[in-house]
């Protein structure tokens, strides 16, 4: 706390929700403490475009400090979290640092949640980090440089790529390594069949794309279907192996790279806290935000059930993310104004996911106005770089994106390649088709895990 009694709030996490908090304090006079362990906010649905080298890492990571800089009354500190303190509204840094204030937000994001499937921590690559679109960038090129120096890898399933989930970022990296291998590589493998490499997408739903109408579920089976995507749908995932992954119906499909996508929980730091909990792992939180019967801590974002009016959760969204984070830092104001907070809206205006080049589905509004194919793929592209941080990353995504449309370079392939020689690409026998399960089907059946469709803003 500080002497000069300017109220102080500690914001853990630097997401969507972290940034619209501390944005919003810093607006009115509050002082802040943002405490993440990087140093930069990742624009998080765009992830997937970096893996398929749509984009550089600098297009989706934005440094805390540029970021913060006109708001005087923010101090960025570069920690990770490894204890909090609810009672005394601290947080203690895994280096023995102590950040304690007046209020307390909690925006710590998610992590991945394999839901106990077989060897899906150790052998799959999430997409939830700037630093697991990389590691999964570095995998498929030194998976095609591996082919190109030695053929016979093809038949092992070296260029074989399973996607695991039906939601948004399955279906948009599926879409995105279907038209790589289609339209990208053949111009840079001329040694090498490129167009035998497949992408497989798995999902225990009998659709893509749940939260979405009958009319999309179908256009977007489609489109991927159109683009080779060999599709797995109403099956689980048994089990993940450094190069096979086995599923539910017996099928065995050689592989040496995984892409979860397959849902989402609570980071870690939750269950740190010893506050209740409730689905996915996530703090419970009431209509204002605040956690109950610990006055001035907060808990917004993907790290919440936000509940709606009718007390259900709302869905891991940027924008529900974003709102929270900003409506929790009004209800600070208001506290320290010794005014009432005031129960959480969301301003809802719709959902959108891309496919592919030309290809995406938008559902506009509360009342959900469907958009498909090229009308929609405008769109989603105008919003995500409405959302995106700052002028520079605006632009360069834009050149970006025309170039990757009307061209079949990409210049962010370029890639280190460091720890691609240490990639043991086995001896495996070719892609079973038929094959017993080894354990149970361990999938959930609900959509609330998978990572939700990309919400269109407020104002």
């Amino acid at each position: 706390m500080n002497d000069d009694r300017t109220p102080t709030a500690v914001v853990v996490g630097a997401g969507f929700a972290g940034i619209g908090a501390a944005r919003e304090l810093a607006k009115h006079g509050v002082r802040v403490v943002l405490v993440e362990r990087n140093d930069y906010h990742q624009f998080q649905p765009l992830l997937y475009q970096v893996a398929t080298a749509g984009l550089a890492r600098s297009d989706v990571a934005s440094s805390l400090r540029t970021l913060m800089r006109h708001h005087d009354l923010v101090d960025v500190k570069a920690a990770e979290v490894a204890a909090v303190d609810p009672v005394a509204r601290s947080v203690t840094a895994v280096d023995g640092t102590t950040f304690t204030g007046d209020y307390l937000i909690l925006a710590a994001g998610s992590r991945p949640n394999f839901f106990d499937t077989a060897g899906a921590d150790e052998h799959s690559i999430p997409l939830y980090s700037v630093n697991d679109a990389e590691r999964l960038r570095t995998r498929v090129f030194a998976a095609f440089d591996a082919a190109d120096r030695d053929p016979s890898l093809v038949n092992r399933g070296v260029i074989r790529f399973v996607v695991v989930g039906g939601g948004p970022t399955g279906v948009e990296v599926a879409g995105a390594l279907a038209e790589l291998i289609q339209d990208v590589l053949p111009h840079q493998y001329r040694g090498l069949a490129v167009r035998s490499a497949s992408v497989h997408l798995v999902d225990h739903a009998h659709t893509l794309l749940g939260p979405f109408s009958d009319r999309a579920h179908d256009y977007a089976a489609k489109v991927l279907q159109r683009k080779g995507v060999r599709l797995h749908l109403g099956t689980g995932v048994v089990e993940i192996t450094p190069d096979k992954v086995v599923l539910s119906d017996g099928t065995v499909l050689a592989t040496h790279t995984v892409i979860w996508a397959g849902g989402v929980m609570a980071a870690s730091l939750a269950e740190r806290t010893g506050l209740p909990v409730g689905r996915g792992g996530r703090l419970a939180v009431e209509h204002d935000l605040t956690v109950d019967d610990v006055p001035g801590v907060y808990a917004v974002g993907d790290v919440a059930n936000v509940p709606a009016p009718d007390g259900t959760p709302y869905p891991q969204l940027g924008s529900v993310a974003l709102q929270s984070g900003q409506w929790a830092a009004r209800n600070v104001v208001a506290d320290v104004h010794g005014r009432s907070r005031k129960p959480f809206h969301y301003h809802d205006k719709g959902i959108m996911a891309m496919i592919g080049r030309g290809a995406a589905v938008a559902e506009i509004g509360e009342h959900r106005h469907e958009l498909h194919g090229p009308v929609a793929f405008a769109s989603w592209l105008g919003v995500h770089a409405y959302l995106m941080s700052g002028v520079r990353s605006r632009v360069d995504a834009f050149v970006s994106w025309g170039w990757d449309y009307f061209s079949t370079n990409r210049t962010p392939a370029i890639v280190d390649r460091s720890d691609a020689g240490r990639i043991d690409w086995g001896d495996d026998a070719d892609e079973v088709d038929e094959g017993t399960p080894t354990s149970a089907d361990r999938a959930p059946a609900d959509d609330d895990h998978r990572r939700q469709p990309d919400a269109i803003p407020a104002p």
